[in-house]
């Protein structure tokens, strides 16, 4: 059995992004979601950002900084 995490930029604009995150376990070849969808939005100002860099590894906050760019 394995357990991942699966992360999806959802409706990212200049202004804000939404984060989706979902977990699913892998059991005899067969993937399945466990628990339900957590969803955070983040708007693209000092406060928004500040979470982002917290919550997001490098690859998906810079994929969010290339659109927000100022």
């Amino acid at each position: 059995m394995e357990l991942k995490e699966k992360i999806t930029l959802d409706m990212l604009t200049k202004d804000s992004v939404s984060v989706l995150r979902q977990q699913f376990l892998t059991f005899n070849g067969e993937e399945m979601q466990v628990g339900g969808n957590i969803r955070n939005a983040y708007m693209n100002d000092e406060s928004g950002r500040e979470q982002l860099r917290k919550v997001l590894s490098d690859e998906y906050f810079n994929a969010v900084m290339a659109v927000w760019q100022c």
